[in-house]
């Protein structure tokens, strides 16, 4: 069985939504043989990681930048993880209050670091979360869980 593992900082309601949804995307019946694996950014750890097929980050952009709590994540594993978990595809869903771009653009270059590959654009959502931008964070988990559920 492959293993989803989704490292989210949630940090308020909207986050908590867009959380939520992401992981029932994943966890859809509709894609079988992947176990989804759930842990806070403060306390995912290498082993978590390298445990892991595939990734979605979930982040708050905090003054133009992500979570500390996701950045602690990547300091923990990037060294542990950096080519044994290289080629592995991840996602991400971001949140802020008035811009997100500086943290899509740092978990993006950590990932690319980490030679991670991106399998769906991120979410990006400002303000509240609509229908829709939830809709397109179920799409995103389904999207990650369904690729690692292809591979052999």
């Amino acid at each position: 069985m492959k293993r989803l593992l989704i490292v989210h900082h949630t940090t308020s309601p909207s986050l908590r939504a867009m959380f939520e949804s992401v992981r029932d995307g994943a966890g859809t019946d509709e894609i079988e043989g992947v176990e989804v694996a759930c842990r806070p950014a403060l306390t995912a750890t290498a082993v978590d990681a390298l445990e892991a097929d595939a990734y979605v980050l979930g982040t708050p952009a905090n003054i133009g930048y992500m979570s500390g709590a996701l950045k602690h994540f990547f300091d923990g594993i990037f060294y542990p993880c950096q080519d044994a978990s290289a080629g592995r595809p991840y996602a991400l869903y971001v949140h802020g209050n008035n811009d997100t771009t500086g943290a899509v653009r740092a978990v993006e270059s950590i990932a690319k670091g980490l030679g991670w590959e991106r399998v769906a654009h991120p979410v990006s959502v400002v303000g509240d979360p609509s229908r829709q931008d939830l809709q397109r964070c179920w799409e995103l988990g389904a999207t990650v869980a369904a690729t690692i559920g292809e591979m052999e």
